[in-house]
């Protein structure tokens, strides 16, 4: 079924300017559409010449319904698997509380195969025939509860697009055979070029190096067609993403991640960067991906990047949900905990008054229509301040509602890095008005698109 737009949401299109930083264009939007143009900066006060805004009033409700629609009108095809509390791992800016990662529990694997069971039925009942749900095991580590793990993509393997997300310590040969024989998507973490500075926010409890142990497994996976690695930013690491983009390019990732700490908890706002420090680092890591795709022809996929600029170009195919209003957790996909519990995503299981009740008790309708999970399903950014009145609210999203909520008092507070995804945004723009976006982004990502509206 396809949400409808509220009475009275059909109007005028209002635009807004935008100075993207370019010596030629600046931006026109429309945020209540997700529409943009780029015009020429020394007549932007002119607006868009009659016949091209006479031909957009035309396609403007349409595009605001499709906005709509994504925003408001999804099923969840999604879980993240959470089959252990535990870590291996301290990593100073974790999401979820020391107690449980050192000393919780693990799911059993018989109340696993139980739930993936209910969720089978769940997704069979809100997705297309023949279309499989994501499944990603998740943090804290996965791999702590392995033998259940191994025993869900061996009984479901044909109901689910499984995937791994790991610190990578305990994938040995015979785990790495078990998940590459069976296509199973698998994603690391790495925060440094070299050990002492991965080891500054990534450590054992006992404060050991698990560096080089990444660079085995990434060392193995070279040449697997479904892995990623992970770098969370912080001010330890952010003078050195740019020798982060050398050592991935080097050992051919296909896909990487460079993520700015989510603050939910206390730990990780005290590694926090500088908005202005994180974009000055993260533009110049993009950059250097350009720099390396034009001397050897390979590219470096930075995806929460790409997912930005799809977002821009097309925003119905971006493939993340971070970016954007309400964000997917509760809407695209929610999270299983160890204990059964359900929530919106895997950032809130810390944060027990986002529990939707128990997956085997309640069920997923249940959930979703929790008051736990509505708190973050209704989050909308045109209703408050700063975001309310913001041109590109909608390539951005203010993220992530967990940190919002913990960190800065509530739903209706924007994320932690304002400033930063404006900056973003802007280079993006800037791509695509010197017509190098296509370099940023997965080759043939277009496939199935359709363009509803164009100007010259």
């Amino acid at each position: 079924m396809t949400a409808a737009l509220p009475l009275g949401a059909q109007h005028a299109p209002h635009f807004l300017p935008v100075d993207i930083g370019h010596d030629t264009y600046a931006a026109l939007t429309d945020p209540d559409a997700a529409f943009w143009a780029l015009v020429d900066k020394r007549k932007l006060g002119e607006g868009l010449d009659p016949a091209t805004l006479d031909a957009y009033r035309d396609k403007a409700d349409g595009l605001r319904q499709e906005l709509h629609t994504l925003r408001f009108g999804l099923k969840p095809s999604g879980v993240y698997l959470n089959p252990t509390e535990r870590c291996n791992l301290d990593c100073t800016y974790c999401y979820l509380p020391d107690t449980q990662r050192s000393g919780g529990k693990h799911m059993p694997a018989g109340t696993l195969l139980t739930s993936l069971g209910k969720l089978r039925d769940y997704f069979r009942s809100v997705m297309p025939e023949g279309r499989k749900p994501r499944a990603i095991f998740h943090g804290a580590e996965p791999l702590m509860n392995q033998a259940a793990v191994f025993a869900a993509i061996e009984d479901f393997g044909d109901e689910f697009v499984f995937g791994v997300q790991t610190n990578g310590t305990l994938l040995d040969d015979a785990a790495l055979d078990f998940l590459t024989s069976r296509n199973v998507s698998i994603g690391l973490s790495l925060d440094g070029p070299v050990a002492g500075i991965t080891d500054a926010t990534r450590r054992t409890w006992g404060g050991r190096s698990v560096h080089d142990k990444v660079l085995r497994a990434m060392e193995k996976l070279r040449g697997y067609g479904s892995w990623s690695v992970i770098t969370t930013c912080t001010t330890e690491n952010l003078p050195y993403l740019t020798n982060m983009v050398d050592l991935f390019h080097a050992h051919e990732v296909p896909t990487c991640m460079l993520n700015t700490v989510r603050c939910t908890l206390p730990g990780a706002r005290g590694v926090k960067p500088a908005d202005g420090d994180m974009a000055t680092a993260f533009l110049a890591a993009l950059d250097r991906t350009h720099a390396l795709y034009r001397e050897t022809g390979r590219k470096l996929m930075v995806a929460n990047f790409a997912n930005v600029l799809i977002g821009i170009l097309a925003p119905t195919a971006r493939r993340l949900m971070c970016d954007i209003s309400p964000c997917g957790g509760g809407r695209a996909f929610f999270a299983l905990a160890a204990d059964g519990s359900l929530y919106p995503c895997s950032e809130f299981i810390g944060l027990p008054r986002f529990n939707g009740g128990n997956l085997l008790l309640d069920g997923v309708e249940a959930a979703l229509a929790s008051p736990a999970f509505r708190t973050v399903t209704t989050r909308d950014v045109d209703k408050f301040s700063p975001c309310g009145d913001c041109a590109i609210r909608h390539f951005c999203g203010s993220p992530c509602p967990a940190e919002a909520f913990e960190m800065n008092g509530g739903m209706e507070r924007v994320g932690a890095f304002c400033d930063f995804y404006k900056e973003q945004v802007n280079y993006a723009l800037r791509l695509i008005a010197d017509g190098k976006a296509d370099d940023y982004l997965w080759d043939g990502w277009d496939e199935g698109t359709e363009s509803v509206f164009a100007m010259g």
